[in-house]
């Protein structure tokens, strides 16, 4: 049997952000001229989002009762400045609202899948936003009521790629263990590394990263599969490729004020120059029926549609997820996974993934659509 996602949760934090708010708290910040206001509203206008979604409830009015104030003194002052929290006051925060937000989305790929807690024997945590020990595998044994003796394993720091290694690692524990149930849960918190700065790299950060999570659970077991009350996608293989340039381009640091994401203008340009090398040797002539891709930015979308001379609809789930909840690191293609899934997919279909990470890291999976409760 050939390892499956069965179901696919997400959740979002309640405060949802228009992208014009945003785009207009960014240019009030103390500091800001001309020539950076207008880069802010370039940036900004160019992503191609409609709104986002935040844990931070100050930057909005929505959900406020639902999601507490994040420690370490809040990151808005009084008089509508962005503060600067030190990293020890952003991972308290991701310490404190990351576990709520990933047991939301595992619970709802329970549901939607049909397996019960008792099932899962594995949990595979991916996060690149925040750190803490027990971590986020302990808090959804705890949280969900899991039993004590499931296998924990955690992907951190690996950015917005991370989702197909965690769905490859479950994989292999499925081909490993047959009857192994395996729950891959993604939560990201970029909002909470946001920052005033002009620096162009930092503002088009800014413009594009947010809250959210999802989770999957893969399995090979023919019992689940034949009770799915959806279509399922078999996971038939995975690669890993490195760009032969852009180890400085893209890059994830600590810094004393928030992590720091180094993005430079050359990222889309060498995923376009080298995306079908990396994905041509992947699908050895095989043509997906259609495609999921990370949307890091409208830009990279645009790279990969005219690298892969794509029509200009394949990627219309990518770019839906991108202008509904904006770049929400390693829980994005997860997303895009699940509205495919809920789309009129056919018995059959192959479906080709892609994300991008540091590096430049292009990591591809190729998934088989199975309907009616294949076994």
């Amino acid at each position: 049997m050939v390892a499956r996602i069965l179901s696919i949760g997400t959740a979002v934090p309640a405060t949802a952000l228009a992208q014009s708010d945003v785009r207009d708290f960014f240019v009030r910040q103390p500091g800001v001229d001309r020539l950076t206001g207008r880069l802010i509203g370039a940036a900004f206008d160019a992503a191609a989002i409609d709104r986002r979604h935040t844990v931070l409830h100050e930057f909005g009015s929505v959900g406020e009762a639902a999601a507490p104030a994040a420690p370490g003194g809040g990151f808005i002052s009084a008089a509508g400045a962005l503060n600067r929290p030190s990293t020890g006051d952003r991972n308290a925060a991701y310490t404190a609202l990351a576990p709520e937000l990933s047991a939301r989305a595992a619970r709802a790929a329970l549901e939607d899948g049909g397996v019960a807690a008792s099932d899962v024997s594995h949990v595979v945590t991916v996060s690149c936003t925040g750190f803490f020990a027990p971590g986020p595998d302990y808090r959804l044994v705890r949280d969900l009521g899991l039993s004590t003796t499931v296998e924990r394993y955690h992907l951190g720091f690996i950015g917005c790629a991370a989702a197909l290694p965690g769905l490859r690692a479950a994989a292999r524990i499925c081909a490993a263990q047959p009857e192994a149930v395996v729950l891959v849960v993604c939560t990201e918190l970029c909002s909470l590394h946001i920052r005033a700065s002009d620096d162009p790299q930092q503002i088009v950060a800014a413009s594009v990263f947010a809250d959210g999570s999802a989770a999957a659970i893969v399995t090979a077991r023919a019992d689940l599969a034949a009770g799915a009350p959806g279509a399922t996608l078999e996971l038939d293989r995975f690669a890993t490729t490195l760009t032969s340039e852009g180890e400085s381009d893209m890059v994830w640091t600590i810094g004393d004020e928030g992590f720091l994401m180094t993005l430079s203008a050359e990222v889309p340009r060498i995923i376009g120059r080298e995306i079908r090398n990396a994905v041509g040797g992947f699908l050895g002539g095989e043509q997906p029926t259609t495609w999921a891709v990370h949307p890091g930015g409208r830009s990279v979308l645009d790279r990969v549609e005219q690298g892969l001379e794509l029509s200009d609809t394949a990627l219309d789930e990518s770019r839906a997820v991108l202008r509904d909840y904006g770049n929400m690191s390693s829980a994005t293609i997860l997303f895009i996974l699940q509205r495919l899934l809920q789309s009129d997919l056919g018995e059959g279909d192959r479906v080709a993934a892609l994300a991008f990470g540091p590096g430049l890291t292009v990591e591809s999976a190729l998934l088989t659509a199975r309907t009616g409760g294949h076994a």
